[in-house]
């Protein structure tokens, strides 16, 4: 199928390779294809391109680059930060405090832990998607190990309060995990003024390649090897490095850190102006998350009367790409989790359409989302017969 104009607005979900990335990556995949393993000379021209790329992380996040380590995805590395402090410090306690909307990369992890036998406290969250300070303390027992809540939402784009949270797992004692896949590159991170013991970051949400993220570990934190098999990571994550992969990570953080406040002046805007023009001219919406502390290019709708999944294959035909939720589980008729907590009924859930704003966004794209979205609104509200009891007065919403 052939369109006029396309308009990509699911930067939550991935983003596009930049050109300077991709370009540093390439000599890894030819030229320099040495093993960083190897002894020889491009098998330490990988080793070296691996630790620069290790360092330009480290000065992201503010950290030692020993407390860096590379894996394959952010779902690996909140894998490897859940499992790992629960299984290396099951004698001190087997509690664990996460959120009901965490990403499932930490929710299904959790559930996996109820089964070995680890006890999980799923925190509940206001109509906004924040966690509440107060529940958090309740919640803590002396049998707790971990605390992991994520630093903004993938659906909603709220950003949880990190800096009191981690503040109140040091008073306590005990290790904080922060997914912050959706928050690198969009929210400035500094590890030396935040106590955050684990952060889990993935690649491809701020322009690098796919299959390639980092741990962020904290020196002296007691973590589980996550891979056996080789001396890699330094014999923390065996496996032979994804040296291009790796070297698109660095080079990606690198620019994402060196153009945030740009980055996050432009995207904030073209948000609001959507958000403002969507709210405004169609009835029966709902914004999701927290209206302010969100992340920059953010904005959540539900649309009342409609079906999100046929709303979505209709942008696509207009040539917009949107998204219901979370691209992890697009194939799942369920609605979502995220919404369901923040208190949303089933039938406002299922009709949600997140679209997240990146850098190639223009003002024009914004024209031609309201110049597409609020006629397929209505066409869809036109086949339910509850909108039409709602526009007869028999109904009120």
């Amino acid at each position: 199928m052939t369109m006029d104009k396309y308009v990509y607005l699911d930067h939550s979900a991935t983003t596009y390779v930049k050109g300077e990335v991709l370009e540093k990556m390439l000599p890894y995949f030819t030229q320099k294809f040495g093993n960083a393993s190897s002894i020889y000379s491009i098998g330490r021209e990988s080793k070296k391109a691996v630790e620069e790329s290790r360092d330009q992380v480290a000065k992201a996040l503010n950290c030692n680059a020993k407390e860096v380590f590379f894996t394959a995805s952010g779902t690996e590395a909140d894998n490897w930060a859940v499992k790992g402090v629960a299984f290396a410090n099951r004698e001190k306690g087997n509690h664990i405090i996460t959120t009901a909307i965490e990403h499932h990369a930490v929710l299904h992890t959790c559930q996996y832990l109820e089964k070995e036998g680890f006890d999980v406290t799923y925190l509940p969250v206001d109509e906004y998607g924040l966690v509440s300070l107060e529940q958090l303390k309740k919640a803590i027992t002396d049998k707790t190990i971990l605390i992991s809540i994520m630093f903004a939402n993938n659906e909603i784009g709220t950003i949880q309060p990190i800096e009191e949270i981690g503040k109140i797992a040091k008073e306590k004692g005990i290790y904080f995990h922060t997914d912050a896949v959706q928050a690198v590159g969009n929210v400035p991170i500094d590890l030396q003024k935040l106590n955050i013991d684990l952060l889990s970051l993935s690649s491809h949400k701020f322009y690098g390649p796919k299959g390639v993220g980092a741990l962020f570990i904290r020196k002296g934190v007691k973590l589980h090897t996550f891979v056996q098999g080789g001396a890699q990571e330094k014999g923390r994550r065996a496996g032979t490095e994804n040296v291009a992969g790796i070297v698109g990570l660095g080079a990606a953080i690198e620019l994402a850190v060196n153009d945030l406040e740009k980055h996050n002046n432009k995207i904030s805007a073209l948000r609001d102006r959507l958000i403002k023009e969507v709210m405004d001219r169609i009835p029966y919406t709902r914004l999701n998350g927290h209206p302010t502390q969100r992340l920059p290019g953010n904005a959540n709708f539900s649309f009342e009367f409609i079906e999100g999944e046929s709303l979505l294959l209709m942008l696509d035909m207009k040539g917009i790409a949107g998204s219901s939720g979370s691209a992890c589980t697009s194939g799942s008729l369920d609605p979502s989790h995220v919404l369901l907590s923040i208190g949303l009924p089933h039938e406002i859930a299922h009709g949600s359409l997140r679209l997240t704003f990146g850098d190639e966004n223009t003002q024009e794209d914004v024209d031609y989302v309201m110049e597409v979205l609020p006629p397929i609104v209505e066409r869809l509200r036109e086949m339910s017969p509850l909108y039409e009891e709602v526009k007869r007065g028999v109904k009120n919403v």
